[in-house]
């Protein structure tokens, strides 16, 4: 059975491509095989289920790389409508066809990553991450100097 491709170009998670899945045709399941398969349950073992069963990139991390300054009104509108105002800022988003769309108008100015859920950041914690550590530290004092220690 041959399978229809599209012409469109389509922007997908990258979870349809990790290699746990394949294009398959649909055939019956067969009745001869005795074995009944039950689901794994996680085991006490949590590391090795995280191996077996990594977690699902469900978000589009989108960063914006060139600037927009020359470009038409519609570049920037859309640039706007995935809320980016600024280069190098990051934005997150679920996946969904309406922000593979939009990033598709302007992907020669964004760089995109698919992300799981656990490494989407608020623009709070992002602000977070920047931020310096607060205090000083002494990295050698001027009698050391003088002294040549």
């Amino acid at each position: 059975m041959a399978l229809a491709l599209s012409r469109r170009a389509v922007l997908r998670p990258m979870s349809h491509f990790n290699g746990l899945r394949t294009l398959t045709t649909s055939t019956p399941p067969s009745s001869s095989s005795s074995s009944t398969s039950t689901p794994e349950s996680p085991g006490p073992d949590s590391s090795t289920a995280e191996l077996l069963h990594p977690p699902r990139n469900t978000h589009y991390k989108i960063t914006l790389r060139r600037s927009a300054i020359s470009l038409g009104d519609k570049i920037k509108g859309t640039l706007l409508a995935l809320g980016i105002h600024r280069r190098f800022q990051t934005v997150y988003f679920p996946h969904s066809p309406e922000v593979a769309g939009k990033i598709l108008r302007v992907k020669e100015l964004v760089e995109v990553e698919n992300v799981p859920t656990h490494a989407v950041m608020t623009s709070t914690q992002q602000r977070q991450a920047r931020k310096a550590i607060r205090g000083y530290k002494v990295v050698g004092t001027r009698r050391n100097k003088f002294l040549n220690i």
